[in-house]
């Protein structure tokens, strides 16, 4: 027996879910208007209201919350899923759905308009979704279609035969639809299961029903006819209609297409006593070879849906429903109950999702969970061995559906061998990561994330440590309170956050990089909740999710830094209470690539020898530059990374920062990113060059919406890209920093974008002060929103400096808006823009700077220069 149940948790993670019985989703436009309480209980009205102190409600909310990345209550949950349907509701549903095969739909509902067709579906499922027909549906239309045609017919005695030829028609027609796999009846809602044999069934008792029905009237519209003004509820011509359906299923040839009937929980409509599943054992007897599904685990006579299941081979269990409409307790009693004598080859699963597709994912994630605890006990008590728990497995949530439904399925299912390599995937990975760690002789390892002040932070790890986990299989990760994502330079927390709660920390071994200093490796780290779920505040995962919107239109990015930072001395004045302070030495003759600056390179003590060190340190953490010179500022420098992809490109940026300023303090300097450290001289940014990848990126038609989106945006991508008052000194006319104008430009560099060649063009307002994650996020999601509504490049090309053109100039090329004159203007311009982020980042990041306003603007300028100057 394998303790770990490494293969056990692999099947359940890699068998992908047939529902077998299911419903359409609401149309967008209709979800709206129907009770989102309805995903975890069947009850109606006031009763409704009370399931908000049910268990499956509390269990539902802290599954949506744990997704959504929002508090654990049912507002901030329906809020939270109304701006997933507002931002992008098919990318919301293909989420919730995506651990689904495919779905067996019953679109027999009784306001079709409102709901999705059933193949609609399919671009959210790995294979095609099918129908299951409603066969009291079928009579209901059957019915209407010759009320339609008036009373010549209807008033007949032959009109019950017209009405049965019609529906043994419908019935045979479905039979040979391909995309028909089955059968479904609610007679369980209209008269209970307690159906009589058909030798009792009078036909002349169902012409009775049907006149009833007829004298009910021609009233409501219905389609183009009439509908019936009252439901098919008259027990002999559902008894009828029921045994019709289930003799033309016995009599077709080849293979049986099923018959499901409710069973057990339901909403009030329904007469409890008679929903046991019982009650079918006379039908279940008269139909041999009719394959008859009860659903929803007959529950709560789940020992009697069980005892058919096993005792009738043409009868199978469903356990739907149950999940998530009952509690995780009552859940795994329902499958213990139905192990108990049940053949685990008669079991089904499904969803009985409906109207909303955050049911569908809360009921798969339970089915599973349930499995794993219910399988994973079993198996460590010895009542099976870890084969037969991954057999269970593939069973219940896949094979079974395909055998019973006769499906095609595009998934196939992993063997036992193909499961023993999925599940030593993991250990594999640990170790060649620990390979590489032992390659890198490394000593210590760095885990670093980048929070919204833009400060970098890090835990350092001793490696025995790390091997320590990576051995046992487990990832490195790291806790750490909610609170580090809403703390200050300070550590002082704003007043929106509190210090309950912790994220994990995921490292990402992609981002592995040697140094900053020898024995040091280092990496970066994704911020999720506890469950594993990325944390919406998470800067990385923002512009993860960015990219991810972006690449749905086809879009893919190559970004490269350029470094400037200024080189400081350490001084050590006797009235600055033994901190260090720092000060330039470096004016005498310093300017743009001037080569005398280069001229003591070797001599001991010279920054220009330590910039050597730092050279070879960059290119041993695998971080390519293209050029390193001397800038204009006293003591600037600049280093131009090469470009890569996004993600890819932050997290170099910042390996590389940290080289620079650990090589820099090893040889007793500091460097500063700060914008503007001397009022007279040139400030320091960290520009941007941008170019989109992806095939066609370079013709005008997709570039130049894009970059159209960014200028249309820009005055709230400022609040990302300038973030501090520092920034907004920097952020000055004719000095090659981006200006006040918003505007572009060809080879332009008073221009804040400057067009270079085709799609690459070089942001120039941005500073080293900037989170580079959410920064990127803000640029490119402002481009993609650009691009996809093909926003028209309306500014010209501007050649000159917007900052001496007269207002006729300006007007001519488009130049009408300023960037916003200080980080408050800013701030206020990303709160009503948004950029199409997520609102949660917008929020906390707009919340930070406030914060860290209230507290700057207290300082004096020279007091403020330098406590910036401390920690950037």
């Amino acid at each position: 027996m394998a303790s770990d149940l490494r293969l056990l948790n692999a099947a359940i993670d890699n068998t992908p879910l047939i529902d077998n019985h299911a419903h359409p989703l609401l149309k967008y436009g209709a979800v709206t208007n129907h009770p989102l309480l309805s995903i975890a209980s069947d009850a109606h009205g006031a009763a409704l209201e009370d399931s908000k102190f049910s268990l499956p409600h509390v269990r539902a909310v802290k599954q949506l919350a744990r997704a959504l990345n929002c508090k654990e209550t049912w507002e901030a949950v329906e809020a939270a899923i109304e701006r997933k349907r507002n931002e992008s509701p098919d990318a919301w549903v293909k989420f919730c759905l995506e651990d689904i095969e495919t779905i067996l739909i019953d679109d027999g509902l009784d306001r079709p308009n409102l709901s999705e067709s059933y193949s609609w579906h399919d671009k959210f499922t790995k294979s095609r979704c099918k129908r299951i027909v409603r066969i009291e549906t079928v009579m209901a239309d059957v019915i209407a279609h010759f009320l339609q045609l008036g009373s010549d017919i209807i008033f007949k005695d032959s009109f019950m035969g017209h009405v049965l030829d019609k529906y043994t028609l419908e019935i045979q027609k479905a039979l040979d639809d391909p995309d028909v796999v089955g059968f479904k009846s609610i007679i369980c809602y209209r008269r209970g299961l307690d159906i009589p044999p058909e030798i009792q069934i009078k036909t002349e008792d169902a012409k009775i029903a049907l006149r009833g029905i007829i004298s009910g009237g021609l009233r409501d519209a219905y389609g183009d006819g009439f509908s019936l003004v009252k439901r098919l509820e008259h027990s002999p011509l559902n008894d009828l209609v029921v045994h019709t359906a289930a003799k033309l299923i016995r009599d077709a040839s080849g293979h049986k297409k099923p018959l499901q009937f409710h069973t057990g929980l339901g909403d009030n409509d329904i007469t409890l006593t008679k929903s046991s599943p019982s009650h079918l054992q006379n039908f279940i007897r008269e139909y041999p070879t009719v394959p008859i599904v009860l659903l929803h685990a007959g529950y709560p006579w789940t020992k009697e849906t069980a005892y058919l299941a096993t005792m009738y081979p043409n009868v199978y269990a469903d356990i739907g429903e149950v999940f998530p409409c009952v509690s995780r307790q009552g859940q795994e009693a329902v499958v213990k109950e139905m192990l108990e004598v049940c053949p685990w080859t008669k079991i089904l699963c499904s969803t009985d999702g409906h109207g909303f597709p955050e049911m569908y994912m809360i009921a798969v994630n339970q089915i599973r969970s349930v499995l794993e605890s219910i399988l994973g006990a079993l198996v460590r008590n010895d009542q099976i061995d870890e084969k037969q728990a991954v057999q269970i497995v593939q069973a219940v949530l896949f094979s079974n559906s395909k055998k019973l439904y006769n499906l095609q399925t595009v998934s196939i299912l992993p063997n036992l061998a193909q499961l023993e390599t999925v599940s030593r995937t993991k250990q594999t990975s640990n170790q060649s990561i620990v390979q590489r760690l032992q390659s890198l002789k490394a000593k210590y390892l760095r885990i670093y994330w980048h929070d919204y002040t833009s400060t970098s932070k890090c835990r350092t790890l001793p490696i025995r440590q790390v091997y320590k986990t990576l051995s046992s299989g487990k990832p490195v990760t790291l806790s750490i309170t909610k609170a580090g994502l809403g703390l200050l330079q300070t550590d002082a927390m704003i007043p929106q956050v509190n210090a309950s709660g912790a994220f994990t920390v995921q490292v990402d071994w992609s981002s592995l990089k040697p140094g900053p200093a020898a024995g040091h490796v280092s990496v970066y780290g994704d911020f999720t909740e506890q469950d594993g779920t990325p944390a919406s505040v998470c800067p990385r995962t923002t512009l993860r999710t960015t990219l991810s919107k972006a690449g749905e239109l086809g879009l893919t990015f190559l970004l490269g830094f350029e470094v400037e930072f200024v080189v400081l001395d350490r001084v050590q004045p006797a009235d600055f209470n033994g901190m260090d302070k720092y000060d330039t030495r470096r004016s005498n003759g310093h300017s743009w690539s001037t080569a005398r600056v280069l001229s003591d390179w070797g001599r001991e003590g010279s920054f220009n020898t330590a910039s050597e060190e730092m050279m070879d340190a960059l290119d041993a953490a695998g971080i390519s530059f293209e050029q390193f010179h001397p800038e204009s500022a006293p003591g600037q420098y600049e280093l131009v990374l090469a470009p890569l992809p996004p993600l890819e490109a932050c997290d170099s940026l910042l390996h590389a920062r940290q080289i620079l300023e650990s090589v820099a303090a090893r040889h007793d300097f500091r460097i500063t990113l700060h914008p503007k450290p001397f009022s007279t001289a040139c400030g320091s940014g960290s520009h941007v060059h941008m170019s989109i990848s992806s095939p066609g990126g370079d013709r005008p038609a997709v570039y130049e919406p894009f970059y159209a989106g960014i200028l249309g945006h820009f005055r709230a991508i400022t609040a990302f890209v300038n973030p501090s008052p520092a920034s907004y000194e920097r952020m000055i006319d004719s000095y090659w920093a981006g200006g006040r104008w918003i505007t572009w430009g060809t080879q332009n560099k008073e221009a804040p974008l400057r067009k270079v060649e085709g799609s690459h063009w070089e942001l120039k307002v941005m500073d080293g002060m900037a989170n580079p994650y959410l920064a990127i996020a803000a640029l490119l999601s402002a481009g993609t929103h650009g691009f996809r509504r093909k926003s028209p490049l309306t500014w010209g090309d501007c050649l000159g400096d917007p900052a001496k053109m007269d207002e006729r100039e300006k007007r001519k090329l488009g130049i009408t808006t300023l960037f916003p004159g200080n980080l408050r203007e800013a701030l206020d311009a990303l709160k009503q823009d948004g950029l199409g982020l997520n609102p949660d980042v917008v929020t906390r990041y707009i919340n930070i700077k406030h914060a860290e306003l209230e507290m700057l603007e207290k300082m004096k300028p020279d007091r403020r220069r330098m406590w910036l100057m401390e920690r950037y």
